[in-house]
């Protein structure tokens, strides 16, 4: 069964027009609204609930006033949207907010700053400076993403409150937890995973670039989900952490992730992993747990190319006893640089001579 997203209950063809947020309401009454840029007041979710078939144009810059909370900064409802962001700057005032602590502590800090909760299409949104995660695509329905810029590079360098570490943490690219998702054509430089799935079914990742973060993720996986059908094809992952994880939590229980394929992607200066499966989460090996089953992985249909640096591991496989399973076909990977890492309680994989 398909789960429909809230909408307003009528309908009407007329032009909306929103300069603050005091237009709001009577805007998403129309089915085509225009949304000029003004600065969100501090502590204030920018928030359209729209009527099914609109289309949202955006013609101006966003920022936020600067607050301690929870945000989000925007939201976004409805069924069959076209939301065309056409390149303009949404500006989430990352410095007030950056202290090397993310969601770890400190100062509470906006997340997610975009929260999007519609089927249809988005494009042409640049974000900069996103206090903590950027994305959250929680879609039930066919969305597909385009041409979005995710730029948190501030966030690599240290500030008086960071004690000399990158002051940007947890600003994570894309989270999804939703099913029929195509994300594609996108840039992400941030300080953590330019993609992060943490259930769902049905999505592709791809034509995308990944810089500096913690590169391209399935997880972390908690109980009782799926992730199933994810086509992760095209992709660039530069100057990361990790190429590709799979990461399940060590305690997690009844749930799965299968039939993942890895396409014809890059991966240049991995400084931890270039491939790491790990089921002992939140170490990145130990003791794995074995209540998340991980079956159908493969890095076939186009070579996937991965660099690590000399200290780090190509690839790692760290499987819980019985609970990785089924076809492990990594013909189509290519690995240079680094250590051969650790493959345990995984005799399916074939095609790479580790």
């Amino acid at each position: 069964m398909t789960k429909s997203v809230p909408q307003a209950a009528s309908y009407t063809s007329c032009v909306g027009t929103i300069s603050s947020l005091s237009d709001v309401d009577a805007a998403v009454q129309c089915t085509t609204v225009n949304v000029y840029g003004f600065t969100v007041p501090a502590g204030q979710t920018f928030s359209l609930d729209l009527l099914r078939g609109s289309t949202v144009n955006i013609l101006g810059d966003f920022q936020f006033g600067n607050k301690s909370w929870s945000g989000p900064f925007f939201k976004i409802i409805g069924e069959d949207i076209t939301f065309n962001g056409n390149g303009h700057l949404w500006d989430g005032g990352g410095s007030f907010y950056w202290d090397g602590l993310g969601g770890s502590g400190g100062l509470n800090k906006p997340s997610p700053m975009m929260q999007i909760l519609i089927t249809g299409t988005m494009s042409g949104v640049h974000v900069i400076n996103s206090p903590e995660r950027c994305f959250s695509i929680n879609s039930f329905g066919q969305l597909v993403l385009s041409d979005i810029i995710v730029d948190d590079s501030q966030g690599a360098l240290p500030n008086t409150n960071s004690k000399g570490l990158p002051a940007g943490r947890n600003t994570d690219g894309f989270d999804v937890s939703g099913n029929d998702i195509v994300i594609k054509n996108s840039t992400v430089i941030n300080q953590d995973d330019c993609l992060a799935i943490n259930k769902g079914k049905n999505i592709v990742f791809e034509d995308n670039y990944c810089e500096g973060g913690h590169g391209i993720s399935i997880g972390s996986i908690s109980s009782n989900v799926v992730v199933e059908n994810v086509i992760i094809q095209g992709n660039i992952v530069v100057d990361s952490a990790n190429g590709f994880r799979i990461k399940t939590k060590k305690a997690a229980i009844n749930s799965s992730v299968s039939n993942i394929t890895y396409s014809a992607n890059t991966a240049r200066n991995c400084t931890n992993y270039g491939v790491l499966v790990t089921q002992s989460y939140p170490e990145s090996t130990g003791t794995p747990g074995n209540g998340v089953t991980i079956s159908d992985i493969r890095f076939n249909q186009g070579t996937t190319d991965v660099s690590v640096a000399s200290n780090a591991d190509m690839v790692v496989l760290d499987c819980g006893e019985g609970s990785c399973y089924g076809s492990w076909d990594f013909s189509g990977l290519t690995t240079s640089g680094g250590k051969v890492g650790q493959i345990t309680n995984n005799p399916h994989v074939t095609g790479y001579p580790q």
